[in-house]
């Protein structure tokens, strides 16, 4: 590897040619990244004082077939820059051509210098050829042609950008600025310098690449170029088009998120490590099956996430999932995509399984349980199937859930349904527009409605209102506004405004005339009161029972899925002699309590050297001795949170107990401190850290 500093306009001069390998990202560079360069170039070439301007590196290694006459250089890391600056490059070329004041430098010169070789046969004519689209579109604008139909966006808007800036521009100026534009230029010797290893290290400026990037071309830089552009066009170029330009750069890194927790069992991927995870998991992996399994996958999240399902029924039941917002779900539902897809399960119960995906979200949102085990809870669920017996195997799964991961069950969710503030729910338009179509063929578009409060919002209710809601008016007002009873849907909502109910339901336009469900048996009702809406709210959460059913199997069935346990355990308290009696002993019962306490799902396990705490495994572990409890917590050291420094790092020490964290309890004193620690070993498990991979 050569290393200089060199200025970026001898990068290039002289007869060669740079080239961007098939398997690099697209021109990819914003009109704002363009301002930036353009601003730097103003203020470096304006002042005499400033000698240069740093732009980042170009890295390139030699094509194996060069020719002497034309050496040509495959761009390992750069492309952005130089694509960029040939841009603006080809600008001043042709405003220097309309120009004939005197003028730093003449528009031959530039063509000469910078944008092509006058020698060059062919496409060896072109200083820089890119990729694709990109490629069409720069060769036009060099030979100033008409562009392609299908015309590179960013190629064509970034030219115009520089086109526009330059036409009012001081020349001399920006001639300075380019030439005081400096790079490190790194050129690599084939077969003996890592490419991979280098572009992964250089990439200090301009726009970050993501980690699909590094992984694309992890997998095909290595490769000879006639086998890296097959695989790119058979395998990567396809997922590319699947996503789509837009959706390809917000979406790829999460796809491979979800693709390596389903292949690798680690649920607790961050975004900005994918790329690290995937090299470890291709590791010994042959290229072809490796893309081919990609591309499979990116299908069925595409599918999903993308809303690119063709078959009808699918694809509503991705939307309906997409709107509720459960893309924590799209691990599970991807791999039971693939077995549907290899023709392991059948459409109705795929389409089942998706159904009770969407209402396990929808309860436990509605019952305001937690969301943070969810993410674990779908990445290890097909941990759990008989795919002999799929589909019940699916029923057990979810109905044997622990109480923190439950399925919510009809009562529980009829209860709070009523109860909630649906008003205010982040899904309002979701439950609103599954209430109006559930059971419809001719569905209703819900977003051409308003939600309308049949008891008003104002706070100032009219007389006719006071006598409607009785005595207690401004309590009912209060407890039930925003509540399933009070809510439905209008196109009337202006014309509505705070009028009497019996004006609302008999108007043009009113509830008597509404063809909508939601609507059902208000233009019945002779008068809207506390049991009326109690009524109402009773009715349609009886209907969402069946709008968001959940699975259903007979116990002795769901009996041949529970975990075979032994009924008595073959350790108990009497084999710990430490536990006999004494302060010990009393130590341990105050603490059990209190760590039984912490969640319904805690079960305790005495084994033969310590009592085992857990949830879904160990989260604490107690090792009675003579004066103390010494307690292992199932956590990495680096993760607990210890103000008065009790811990201790017993990571590969080979103590008995789970985990790297080990804190001794010798007084009922620090039983609440140390209660605090126990607590993060559970909550981790239970996946309280979760929203730290969600938020990465």
């Amino acid at each position: 590897m050569k290393a200089q500093d060199l200025q970026f306009t001898q990068l290039l001069q002289g007869a060669k040619q740079f080239i961007i390998p098939i398997f690099q990202r697209t021109y990819s560079w914003e009109t704002g990244h363009c301002e930036q360069l353009w601003n730097d170039i103003l203020r470096v070439g304006g002042h005499a004082a400033l000698d240069s301007h740093f732009i980042g590196s170009a890295v390139y290694i030699p094509e194996q077939d060069t020719s002497a006459a034309i050496s040509r250089w495959l761009v390992i890391d750069g492309q952005q820059r130089i694509t960029t600056l040939t841009l603006l490059l080809l600008a001043l070329k042709q405003r220097l051509e309309k120009d004939k004041r005197d003028t730093p430098v003449s528009a031959a010169e530039v063509e000469d210098y910078f944008l092509l070789n006058r020698y060059g046969k062919g496409e060896q004519r072109y200083k820089m050829l890119l990729t694709k689209t990109d490629k069409d579109t720069l060769i036009a604008l060099l030979d100033s042609k008409p562009l392609p139909d299908k015309a590179s966006h960013r190629i064509k808007e970034n030219f115009e950008f520089f086109t526009g800036k330059i036409a009012e521009a001081d020349l001399d100026v920006v001639y300075a600025g380019i030439g005081k534009l400096m790079i490190v230029d790194v050129r690599l010797q084939q077969g003996i310098d890592n490419p991979q290893m280098i572009f992964e290290s250089m990439n200090s400026t301009g726009k970050a690449l993501t980690q699909a990037d590094l992984i694309r071309n992890y997998v095909l830089m290595g490769l000879p170029h006639e086998v890296q552009t097959r695989l790119y066009e058979d395998y990567w170029r396809p997922m590319e088009l699947l996503f789509g330009a837009e959706h390809y750069t917000k979406h790829f890194d999460e796809f491979m998120r979800f693709f390596l927790v389903i292949h690798t069992g680690n649920h607790r991927i961050r975004k900005d490590e994918v790329y690290n995870e995937f090299k470890t998991y291709s590791r010994d992996r042959d290229d072809e099956p490796l893309l081919s399994a990609l591309l499979a996958f990116a299908r069925y999240y595409c599918c999903m996430a993308l809303g690119n399902e063709k078959d009808t029924e699918l694809a509503v039941a991705f939307q309906d999932i997409r709107e509720l917002r459960a893309d924590v779900c799209y691990p599970m539902l991807m791999e039971i995509y693939h077995d549907h897809a290899q023709g392991r399960l059948g459409k109705d119960a795929f389409l089942e399984i998706l159904q009770w995906v969407e209402s396990y979200v929808f309860r436990r949102a509605i019952c305001d349980i937690p969301t943070n085990s969810q993410r674990q809870t779908f990445a290890t669920f097909c941990r759990k199937l008989d795919k002999g017996r799929y589909l019940e195997s699916v029923k057990a799964a979810f109905l044997l859930l622990p109480s923190y991961r439950r399925f919510p069950g009809d009562d529980e969710f009829r209860r709070q349904l009523q109860l909630r503030n649906l008003y205010k729910f982040n899904r309002r338009s979701y439950w609103l527009r599954r209430f109006e179509n559930f059971g419809r063929k001719e569905r209703v578009m819900v977003q051409d409605y308003t939600i309308e409060h049949i008891v008003p919002q104002n706070p100032n209710l009219s007389a006719a209102w006071q006598q409607s809601l009785g005595n207690e008016w401004a309590r009912v007002q209060e407890q039930y506004l925003h509540t399933l009873g009070n809510l439905t849907l209008t196109g009337y909502n202006s014309e509505y405004s705070d009028r009497p109910f019996a004006e609302k339901r008999d108007m043009e336009g009113g509830f008597a005339q509404s063809p909508l469900k939601l609507n059902e048996g208000l233009g019945s009702c002779p008068d809207w009161n506390e049991q009326e809406i109690i009524k109402r709210a009773t009715r349609l959460a009886n209907r969402a029972i069946g709008i968001w059913d959940a699975p259903r199997l007979a116990d002795a069935v769901l009996d041949t899925y529970r975990d075979k346990k032994a009924e008595s355990a073959e350790y108990t308290i009497a084999d710990h002699p430490h536990l006999s009696g004494g302060l010990v002993r009393a130590l341990f019962d105050h603490f059990r309590t209190q760590v039984l306490a912490l969640d319904e799902c805690v079960n305790e396990e005495f084994l033969k050297l310590y009592v085992a705490y857990k949830a879904e495994t160990n989260f604490v572990d107690v090792v009675p001795q003579a004066k103390r409890l010494r307690l292992s917590l199932n956590m990495a050291f680096n993760e607990i949170d210890d103000p008065r420094k009790l811990c201790v790092d017993v990571t590969d020490l080979g103590r008995w107990g789970n985990g790297c964290v080990e804190v001794g309890l010798e007084n009922e004193a620090d039983l609440p401190y140390v209660m605090g620690l126990v607590r993060q070993a559970l909550e981790r498990q239970l996946g309280e850290d979760d929203t730290e991979a969600e938020n990465a």
